[in-house]
């Protein structure tokens, strides 16, 4: 995941909780059984990996971020700081689940390949991330404004929102069985003004960038977004698009 991007487990809860909030679909995609043994691949501050624990299942989360992993273990949970593509599981878990994770992890095939190790035969790995065209509007916004500074904006882009074909095929060559993949749009309410979410998600961008050139960098991005994602009320809309897949150990 990248290395640039930091997490702040109380402004995440302050602007993203939407994140756990909205996963209910992916969760019932897993349709988790109580007993079984399953990892979250990306548990963040552990809110939705609770819920496995609650639906009586045994559950290990994992994070490449320290302090979101001890957020997790806060909620009373069993989780470790280990990046997505270094997992060391063999044959462990019945599933793997992950939900807004993987779009940070740009080497998606040695992810995959790592989450079918962990797998027991006919296990699932089962999961939604930012899908092709996810945030292409706030994407675009945070590119132009570094290259108007004459940074490559470009390489700072640290997220992979790749097709449902791409993955598909990432999938199968691991080995596995594309049981359901599908993108969709997802238009997202925030809870207070992009700035939240900027701060929140767009690390990578504003690396470098002083507290003064980072304020006025942050406020032309908003600028230029506003008339596009604020609605009739008022309320900051991302332009969310998710991509959820069920696939099965072969």
């Amino acid at each position: 995941m990248s290395t640039i991007q930091t997490w702040d487990p109380i402004a995440y809860a302050k602007n993203a909780r939407f994140v756990s909030d909205l996963g209910s679909p992916v969760v019932e995609l897993l349709a988790p059984q109580p007993g079984e043994r399953i990892l979250d691949l990306g548990c963040g501050d552990g809110v939705l990996t609770k819920k496995l624990v609650e639906l009586g299942c045994e559950v290990v989360g994992v994070d490449s971020s320290g302090a979101q992993v001890e957020a997790a273990r806060t909620l009373g949970l069993e989780a470790y700081v280990v990046n997505a593509e270094e997992l060391a599981y063999r044959e462990e878990f019945d599933a793997v689940f992950s939900n807004a994770a993987l779009h940070w992890v740009k080497r998606a095939d040695a992810m995959i390949e790592r989450v079918h190790r962990a797998l027991r035969p006919g296990g699932r790995f089962v999961a939604e991330c930012g899908g092709h065209g996810c945030v292409a509007k706030i994407r675009t916004a945070l590119v132009q404004a570094l290259e108007r500074r004459g940074i490559d904006g470009e390489s700072r882009v640290p997220w992979y929102f790749p097709t449902p074909g791409d993955y598909a095929t990432r999938l199968e060559h691991a080995g596995f069985r594309v049981n359901s993949i599908a993108l969709i749009p997802r238009p997202t309410p925030l809870p207070g003004d992009i700035i939240g979410w900027l701060e929140t998600f767009a690390g990578s961008f504003v690396a470098g960038l002083s507290g003064k050139e980072k304020n006025e960098y942050l406020q032309e991005v908003r600028a230029g977004l506003e008339a596009q994602l604020v609605n009739a009320n008022g309320v900051w809309v991302a332009d969310y698009v998710r991509l959820r897949f069920s696939a099965t150990k072969e």
